[in-house]
């Protein structure tokens, strides 16, 4: 390999040079979310064969579903599902070219947040 003098050449973007911005925060949980709705729907799958399996399966599964931490995986794949819900809505209205300005994308961003967390909060004081 040639001997190249590396050191004039510009170093790479780094994320301490970004300015914090709540539009790459959302872009990225916009995809855990994805992933975690996957895994969600997975568990609702185990609980319809669980249920379908016998009482001694339905009960072992039902009775990690009300533990505090299946009641904890619970919580948390509402708040991924009212995130997505609502970060998606906010894409649509994105893709008919509304809401584009900074001031109105931050608002929004900050309205997903809040939304969810008031989304979340309102079912899981409903239906538990």
């Amino acid at each position: 390999m040639p001997n190249v003098n590396r050191g004039d050449r510009p170093l790479s973007p780094h994320l301490s040079i970004y300015q914090y911005q709540i539009t790459w925060v959302l872009s990225i949980l916009h995809r855990a979310t994805g992933v975690a709705l996957t895994v969600g729907a997975a568990l609702i799958v185990f609980w319809l064969f669980a249920a379908a399996s016998g009482p001694e399966q339905f009960a072992r599964v039902d009775g990690f579903l009300t533990s505090p931490i299946g009641g904890f995986v619970l919580l948390g794949s509402l708040f991924a599902f009212s995130f997505h819900f609502l970060n998606g809505v906010r894409h649509l209205f994105w893709d008919a070219g509304y809401g584009f300005k900074l001031g109105n994308v931050t608002l929004t961003g900050w309205g997903v947040v809040l939304g969810s967390a008031a989304m979340t909060a309102a079912v899981y004081v409903l239906c538990v």
